[in-house]
């Protein structure tokens, strides 16, 4: 029956309805309000009961009417209360509690989500009495429960839907979900059961930005697999089941569109009301027969669809019969009547009478406490210009008390820990400097400065004056973490520090590998940036970038989308990363012929090697699982790249015989990997349950050369073990810079073989909140100096030993030789002589660059010109303060659209041989094309007419023009190289706004002044041009040079400034708009500049617009073999596919996601020199021959 709309209830305070349940034994409504109150409503809209659930102001989460009570719900406690109002009990809680449900498995029970900043757990409690009976850990987040077929199935804010079995044990950790779902990326907002079914709706993203999911997901509760969704294009805010027909479904949009489907015909079964709202819909909830649906506004109304008959004579109760009385407050008695005249006195009005003195003239308070401070005494400036007038003294306030006055004090505030290269002072000691030192009234003392989280500030100037030298005053680089996923910072530094992982990575890079996002091509970068750095700040946006372009990276729950108010669980994060980064740079550095790192292989393994990440990290095991009953054995093999530690438990369980606990981290890791564990399941061969008995077998020679470890320390048990005893007067170290495990073998017992020693190398560490530290076994250091270093993202600090291998108290929560000389190291040249895009609709024609022949190739020292032009994927958040002052909160996310490259010399001086676009994948919120020139369609391969190339190509061309020496020249570089994220090394880099600068005056000098005021010429007229800005810089610098030979240039440098300051430094309008003639050279052919300058314009216009990582909730290990030697040297496979034809065919047949061209096309390449884009080939005989397409 369809459903009709009936007169909406209304709120007594009009208050926001937060959650609302219908009585199921009277015909009553309750809902609970935004200000923490629960209220009755009934069908005559007659006031009834109102009562607190809380004295804190909390909104009402919950709320469930039973036979006896009404349980509501609020952050601050949960509570049972008659339905009179008379409370029965209440739960108080210092976590945030977020929602609760009736226990699944246990009658009189109900099961509590409790948050807290330490950690989740569930709370089970006796309905009864309110008495908690046990607690067991949960997932982060939680927001809301449901019961089902004895089991318990929860929601989180981080998108997952889990599913939980009380059942099982009585552990602490037996809250841990059985199976887990990832349902939204945004949180998830509604929760819903109807028989083996999961109903949920929530939150996604659209251009990084939150946005409700289309879709209703809907899981099997038997698998927890997706069955097909409910579209719901208004996006979904509610789901509920119909308590009579699990096969119907109403979806509720914010809007307040509703929407019935029958689920057994989607099709033709679905009924749409639209609800009459001025806001927005705050909840949803069905009447026990069905026949009423409740929705809650914001306003405090409460709208009413109903089923039944809607005439008075024949309506049906909420609750589908009479049933109980609604219970009926006491109507309080009769006020007396008071005949109001001008002569009434005002006496008459009723006040209450007090048996008992009042507080109010309690003496207590009118004597002055000793404890107390004095009244603060009037000023005696004040006191000095008072004049009294009848008895009353008046004073003009002096201007040096004014913004002074009734200003009540307020907690110390965090010092700002930024420090600025704009400001001159500085402290003195750097120790000191690292973090501000914060009142110890609000922050943990016990945990050291060095260890603490630092932020990044942003001044007026942007990031790039914040001072990053000052907390790193050592000769390693930190990690900036003002970007997205810079948790993987720490595990990017402890990979950097493995020597062979970095060598491996830096091979990488100089192979033709075809895959565009890739992992160990990104890692290879960054190890050269961070060695050529030499301790200069680096940021690893590009690595970020990559991690959250991999599809498993998004399914395991590892991009952090840095949504405000969340708090995602870093310690699990960054284990799963470890794990995730090992195996991925395993598949992508698997080349068809590995070489031999690891001498020690087998001969199998000889014959065919792996990949060298699983030669370093591989441990090749076989787990054999017999059963208990008829001692049937079953063997599996299987290869990992980490090992996660195993804790005994504390307390046995029955049948099962008392472990030991280990006494030191050796102990803990060689039962990890032999992993001893029993579990009771049904025996496949005798059909029995049984107890089976599991164990694993590393033979000796499995055991790798490094080893990865997830502490997995999460429980306060696992915790207490790493931490630091005394006995006898002397401090006992779990943690040792060695650590010794015995492998397997068929010929000798266990116990007679020599043990394998591994020694530490890096650990990471996770503090709350996502301070994410890092502290890695350095090599070459002096003999004074500890090899420890403590990398805090971006600040570095040498620490002792003891500092580093200590566990002093729970602040600090943990979670050789192999020969490289084989492997190529150097980039191929042959790279910047060959054409290549990617875009479909190419204009060979009309490209600017010619690139460069053989004989061109740079040398040390040759001069280049280089201009960049970026598009924004995050607009800047700003904070304007109310005294009219702007603090960046979160500066704009920019990235490379367009790189320049010009010859700096010789006849072709001024000529570009790198002219590129970068295809992007990112949603772009801003092309910017006042100030960069690139337009919608530049950066489509569908519709862009230019060079369109990954990033992955265009930072090989410009990584290896930096290995050859090059000098560049540009203005403004040091930005441009930040975002680009390339460290050139400062004597590679002329740049003319340090040329052109006198630092007494504090102003630099624009790029389009200096080109009017000096070459007399205007550019950027109406747009920027990174070949015209490139060409402007390299003739500024030959002009340089001119003034410096003549002896002049500190006179022709002081009249800029001062005929610059007569135009405030900006050219004149008229003067702008000249053609650039001086910056534009003629080509060989008779056009003039002038022509040429329009020609370019015309065709601009046609384009379519070391590791042993201990970590804490716990992060990673990695430990590195002693005496180990590793051979030979990668093969490198052919490069393929070329980019030949003219007119623009050749272009547009490379597909980036598999690296190969369209199958047209295959037989017409089979008759082209092959050659690979992202390697080049310096042997092609025919590199930078017309076949390959026209140049300029």
């Amino acid at each position: 029956m369809a459903y009709a709309p009936l007169p909406a209830l209304v709120h007594p305070r009009q208050e926001l309805i937060s959650c609302l349940s219908f009585d199921t034994v009277s015909d009553v409504l309750w809902s609970g309000s935004a200000s923490g109150s629960v209220t009755a409503h009934y069908p005559t809209n007659v006031r009834g009961v109102t009562y607190p659930a809380t004295t804190k102001g909390h909104p009402v989460t919950r709320l469930v009417a039973s036979e006896k009570d009404v349980k509501a719900v609020t952050e601050s406690g949960l509570g049972s209360w008659a339905k009179g109002g008379m409370n029965k009990w209440y739960h108080n809680s210092s976590q945030l509690l977020s929602t609760f449900c009736d226990h699944p498995s246990t009658a009189n029970a109900v099961i509590l989500a409790a948050n807290g900043p330490d950690a989740s757990e569930f709370v089970m409690l006796n309905t009864a009495t309110g008495a908690e009976i046990r607690k067991v850990a949960s997932p982060p987040m939680v927001n809301h429960l449901r019961a089902s077929h004895s089991l318990l199935i929860s929601a989180a804010a981080d998108g997952y839907i889990r599913m939980h079995d009380f059942r099982t044990s009585n552990k602490r950790d037996s809250g841990v979900a059985q199976n887990t779902a990832f349902a939204h990326s945004g949180g998830i907002q509604g929760l819903e059961i109807s028989g083996n079914q999961i109903f949920t709706c929530g939150w996604g993203f659209r251009q990084s930005r939150p946005h409700p999911d289309p879709l209703v997901k809907v899981y099997d509760i038997r698998s927890l697999k997706p069955l097909p969704p409910i579209p719901f294009a208004q996006g979904p805010a509610h789901v509920s089941v119909h308590p009579r027909k699990s096969s119907s479904l109403v979806i509720t949009s914010a809007e307040g569109l509703v929407n019935i489907v029958d689920l057994s015909n989607p099709v033709s079964g679905q009924e749409y009301q639209q609800l009459p709202i001025a806001s927005y819909i705050s909840s949803v909830a069905f009447s026990p027969t069905g026949a009423y649906i409740a929705f809650g506004d914001a306003d405090g109304y409460i709208h009413m669809l109903t089923s039944a008959p809607v005439e008075e004579e024949d309506r049906v109760p909420w609750n589908g019969s009479e049933g109980t009385p609604a219970p009926w407050p006491s109507a309080p008695p009769p006020l007396p009547e008071i005949q109001w005249t001008d002569s009434t006195p005002l006496n008459s009005v009723g006040m209450p009478y007090y048996s008992e003195p009042l507080l109010s003239s309690s003496a207590i308070l009118n004597t002055r406490s000793t404890y107390l401070p004095p009244p603060a005494k009037v000023p005696e400036q004040v006191l000095q210009s008072m004049k009294t007038i009848d008895f009353v003294g008046y004073a003009s306030l002096p201007r040096e008390l004014r913004g002074r006055r009734n200003v009540a004090p307020k907690e110390p505030a965090p010092k700002d820990e930024g420090r600025f290269r704009s400001k001159a002072k500085r402290a003195s000691d750097p120790d000191e400097a690292v973090v501000s030192p914060v009142s110890s009234g609000f922050i943990r003392p016990e945990i050291p400065r060095k260890w603490r989280q630092t932020d990044i500030k942003y001044s007026k100037f942007g990031i790039e004056d914040f001072d990053f030298a000052f907390y790193n005053q050592t000769r390693y680089s930190g990690l900036e973490t003002h970007i997205p996923n810079c948790y993987t910072n720490a595990i990017i530094q402890a990979l950097f520090f493995t020597q062979a992982m970095r060598a491996h990575a830096k091979s990488h890079i100089t192979t033709s590998c075809r895959i565009e996002h890739c992992l160990l091509c990104e890692l290879g970068f960054l190890s050269r940036m961070l060695e050529d750095a030499s301790g200069t700040n680096c940021q690893a946006s590009n690595f970020c970038k990559v991690v959250a372009r991999k599809s498993q990276a998004t399914v395991l729950g590892l991009v952090d989308h840095g949504i405000d108010g969340s708090s995602p669980d870093y310690g699990t994060m960054i284990q799963q990363f470890n794990r995730f980064v090992l195996e991925e740079m395993a598949v992508e550095g698997n080349a068809p012929v590995n070489p031999i790192i690891v001498p020690t292989l087998s001969i199998a393994e000889q014959l065919n090697p792996p990949s060298p990440v699983t030669q370093m990290y591989g441990i090749q095991s076989e787990t054999i699982i017999e059963c208990g009953y008829c001692h049937a054995v079953t063997k599996r093999s299987n290869m990992t790249h980490a090992i996660d530690l195993v804790y005994p438990p504390r307390k046995p369980l029955p049948n099962e015989a008392s472990q030991s606990q280990p006494s030191n981290f050796s102990e803990l890791l060689s039962a990890s990997l032999s992993r001893n564990t029993s579990y009771k399941a049904t025996c496949l061969s005798c059909k029995q349950v049984a107890t089976f008995a599991s164990h694993r077998i590393i033979r000796r020679d499995a055991l790798p050369p490094l080893l990865s470890i997830s502490a997995s320390a999460f429980s306060e048990d696992s915790i207490r073990l790493w931490m630091d005893t005394k006995a006898h007067g002397a401090t006992k170290r779990f943690l040792g810079t060695t650590a010794s495990v015995q492998g397997h073998s068929d010929t000798v017992e266990d116990s007679e073989l020599p043990e394998i020693m591994y020694e530490l190398r890096a650990m990471v560490f996770e503090f709350s909140p996502a301070a994410l530290l890092a502290v890695s076994g350095t090599e070459h250091e002096p003999v004074t100096r500890s090899p420890w270093y403590l990398f805090n993202d971006f600040v570095v600090q040498n620490i002792s030993e003891e500092e580093a291998l200590n566990f002093p108290s729970a602040w600090k929560d943990v979670i050789n030789q192999l020969d490289f000389t084989g492997l190529p190291c150097t980039l191929d040249p042959g790279i910047l002589g060959h054409q290549y895009s990617v875009a479909q609709r190419t204009d060979w024609l009309s490209l600017k660059q010619s690139y460069l022949k053989p004989e061109e190739r740079p040398t040390p020292g040759t001069v280049v010109s280089i201009d960049a032009e970026f598009v924004a994927l995050q607009k800047e958040e700003t904070e304007y303060r109310s005294d009219g002052t702007k603090k960046v909160l979160r500066p704009s996310l920019l990235t490379l659209a367009r790189v320049s490259v010009l010859r700096g010399g010789g006849p072709l001086s001024g000529r570009p041989f790198i002219d590129d676009y970068i295809h992007t994948t990112d949603t772009i919120v801003d092309y910017l094309t006042e100030y960069s020139g690139i337009s919608f369609g530049d950066l489509d391969p569908q519709m862009s007419r230019h060079a369109l190339v990954p990033l992955k190509v265009v930072y090989k061309k410009l990584r290896l023009l930096v290995d050859l020496g090059c000098i560049f020249v540009g203005h403004g570089l040091s930005k441009d190289f930040r975002i680009i994220n390339l460290f050139v090394p400062p004597h590679q880099i002329l740049d003319t706004v340090d040329l052109y600068f006198i630092k007494e005056r504090s102003r630099r000098l624009s790029l389009r002044f200096l080109t009017w005021y000096i070459l007399k010429e205007g550019i950027q007229a109406v747009t920027h041009d990174s070949i015209e800005d490139a060409r402007a810089a390299l003739l500024l610098y030959q002009k340089y040079q001119e003034y410096e030979e003549e002896g002049r240039f500190d006179e022709v440098l002081e009249e800029i400034y001062r005929e610059g300051k007569k135009v405030n430094f900006k050219p004149p309008v008229d003067e702008s708009a000249k053609p650039t003639s001086a910056i534009i050279p003629g080509p060989s052919s008779a056009l003039t500049n002038i022509q040429l300058a329009m020609q370019m314009n015309i065709l601009r216009n046609l384009s379519p617009t070391a590791g042993f990582m201990p970590t804490f909730g716990f992060n990673q290990m990695q430990m590195a073999a002693q005496n180990q030697s590793s051979r030979p040297s990668f093969f490198s496979p052919n490069g393929m596919g070329g980019v030949g034809g003219g007119g623009g065919q050749g272009s547009g047949l490379y597909d980036p996601s598999f690296g190969q061209y369209s199958p047209q096309r295959q037989q017409q390449q089979q008759q082209q020199q092959q050659w690979n884009p992202y390697m080049g080939d310096g042997s092609n005989p025919n590199a930078g021959s017309p076949s390959r397409g026209p140049r300029r």
